[in-house]
């Protein structure tokens, strides 16, 4: 091996650790060269959307680190006004900027505590911005921030949650629409220093819809832009699916839905296009549940249509398959599909595998006292994944293994103003879902994280549901935990790389 090749390995491995990019794999294992070890990620971005423009809401952000083998002792994290990075010279990052006035420039909104305890910040009205956070060091492997937002009337009013996600290139929303009773937006946040230009797409239940408005949308350099999806296409569509292509640049995208008469929530994107999805932790105690299936590709799909329950996979009454038309968006109405019971919608080609996205609707509650949440389709736990801002009364852990039994460890954190950290360790039947009692920490006070770990089996689904009542108005919130991403795998070497200094 000459001097070259060593040197690649190396920035190469340097590369993945700090950046994140890399193939998840296996603990470390001793090998020749060329075998990978995991190690933890040394850097990572989370973009937060502005939470609303109502005057009356108010939002709660909840910033946590799970502690993690090997991620070193230095770093530091935090969360600050997307603008306030930003040169001022743009008339959008002015428009930021006024939204962010209040706030000292360069000053966090945000400054995470130690890994294991979550740290939490409050704000209230409709001009709150749009929040750009980094992590580095011991902070970064596993960091999640939650934005949770109570609005006691009006459009959307109820309970609205995000997690605040990664900047990428492409997303998928199906679930959002543009019918006379729905006020959608996708909101887009660009993290860097230079402009982002993105298209927008919209799929309804006929194909792709007219519109040239969606193309070429520059978001500057450290701003964010909330695009209404009413103002791209002058057709009224129940079932959409939007497609956010970034030609240039990279962007955080998050689709809020806001119903006049439902309440509202965030459709966060769906896990990218595969022939089989999982769509966890429907509540016991739904209504109504629609799904929401796009295939992007040139073929049909023909989907097979579960429920994992409590006591093994079913097939909904009436909605056994579901047939997606190519370049077409699908949906079925499952009403009250759970009866009582947690459940997880398990999709499967029913022959030959197409790739897919797909999106749930959920319903709870009668009449003027509805409320509405979204659930996409999600990547498995994996070896870790994580969800803040929990509550003593109100959080329920959904987890399913929907292939094969799998046991998983729950950790609860400490409390964000105090208490100590627990565990408990569940194991999950072959096609069930749980609503597992997950454990909350001894003497807690404030709020605290849940950490799901995979110990052994199969693929293990999860979500978090928040369920709170706000001025005698219920609401409720659904967040799924896809695998943190905390680890990365590099490139390892066995040979003595001192002795090519000879």
């Amino acid at each position: 091996m000459n001097r070259t090749t060593v040197s690649l390995i190396a920035g190469t491995a340097a590369l993945a650790a700090v950046t994140g990019f890399a193939t998840l794999s296996s603990p470390k294992t001793a090998g020749t060269a060329g075998t990978a070890v995991a190690l933890p990620v040394e850097r990572t971005s989370l973009l937060c959307p502005s939470p609303s423009t109502s005057d009356i809401a108010e939002t709660s952000y909840t910033s946590f680190t799970p502690v993690t083998k090997d991620a070193g002792s230095g770093g530091k994290a935090e969360l600050q006004a997307a603008a306030e990075k930003s040169d001022g010279k743009s008339k959008s990052q002015s428009k930021d900027k006024d939204k962010g006035k209040g706030k000292k420039a360069g000053k966090p909104v945000l400054e995470p505590g130690e890994p294991g305890k979550p740290a939490t910040g409050d704000t209230s009205g409709g001009d709150a911005p749009a929040l750009d956070g980094t992590a580095e060091g011991k902070f970064a492997p596993g960091w999640t921030v939650q934005e949770t937002t109570e609005v006691a009337a009006g459009s959307g009013r109820g309970l609205q949650g995000v997690n605040c996600s990664a900047p990428d290139t492409e997303f998928w929303f199906p679930g959002a629409s543009t019918a006379a009773d729905r006020t959608d937006y996708v909101h887009l946040t660009n993290p860097d220093d230079s402009a982002a230009v993105v298209d927008i797409e919209l799929y309804g239940k006929d194909g792709a819809l007219d519109s040239t408005l969606g193309e070429g949308i520059t978001v500057a350099p450290h701003s964010s832009d909330p695009i209404l999806l009413s103002t791209l296409t002058e057709e009224k569509q129940e079932n959409l699916t939007v497609h956010v292509n970034v030609r240039s640049g990279r962007v955080g995208a998050a689709v809020q839905a806001l119903d006049d008469k439902l309440g509202g929530d965030w459709l966060a994107a769906s896990t990218d296009p595969s022939g089989s999805l999982v769509l966890p932790g429907i509540p016991k105690d739904a209504t109504a549940v629609r799904l929401v299936a796009f295939a992007p590709g040139d073929s049909d799909a023909d989907l097979k249509v579960q429920l994992a329950s409590p006591s093994g996979l079913i097939t909904p009454a009436g909605n056994e398959t579901l047939h997606v038309k190519a370049g077409m968006t699908a949906s079925a109405d499952l009403g009250d599909v759970t009866r009582g019971e947690a459940g997880s919608l398990v999709l499967t080609p029913t022959d030959t595998s197409v790739p897919v996205v797909a999106a749930l609707r959920v319903v709870r509650g009668k009449g003027a006292d509805q409320e509405t949440a979204f659930i996409p389709a999600t990547r498995p736990v994996g070896t870790r994944a994580t969800v803040a801002d929990n509550s003593a009364k109100g959080t329920t852990l959904s987890l399913a293994a929907p292939t094969r039994g799998a046991t998983v460890k729950v950790t609860a954190s400490a409390g964000s103003e105090g208490g100590e950290a627990v565990s408990k360790t569940f194991t999950l039947k072959a096609g069930t879902t749980q609503n597992v009692e997950a454990p909350t920490p001894t003497g807690l006070k404030g709020t605290y994280a849940l950490t799901v770990e995979h110990v052994s089996g199969g693929p293990v689904y999860g979500a978090r549901t928040l369920a709170a009542t706000k001025d005698g108005v219920p609401g409720f919130t659904i967040q799924t935990l896809p695998n943190d991403r905390g680890m990365v795998a590099v490139p390892e070497a066995d040979q003595d790389l001192s002795v090519l200094q000879k």
